[in-house]
């Protein structure tokens, strides 16, 4: 998702690099519809259980905010099994070739 915001030059509306400016501004339109613009297109990335839990958020730094916290976060227990497995891992008496076939 970064590659694509990044690639339209949007990258920096949910990297909040680009300040909501103030209703008086006259660039205050354009940037809500370049805010709505990018809302739609990581909405549409969503799977539609999540869409719905997140579909209140109106702004799209607040959206990539909201989902990194929700995904970003990594299963420790597991990582701690997987960390377990590979050292346990043993060649025994087996030739390189044999212990990788």
């Amino acid at each position: 998702m970064q590659r694509a915001l990044l690639s339209k030059n949007k990258l920096k509306f949910v990297n909040g690099s680009i300040k909501t400016p103030l209703l008086t501004d006259p660039n205050y339109e354009a940037r809500e519809r370049c805010n709505v613009m990018i809302l739609s297109w990581i909405m549409r990335t969503l799977a539609p259980d999540i869409a719905e839990s997140v579909m209140y958020i109106d702004s799209a730094k607040e959206l990539w905010e909201e989902l990194r916290e929700r995904f970003f976060q990594g299963d420790y227990f597991r990582i701690s099994d997987l960390l377990q497995e590979v050292q346990s891992i043993r060649q025994r008496d087996r030739s390189i070739s044999q212990f990788f076939t």
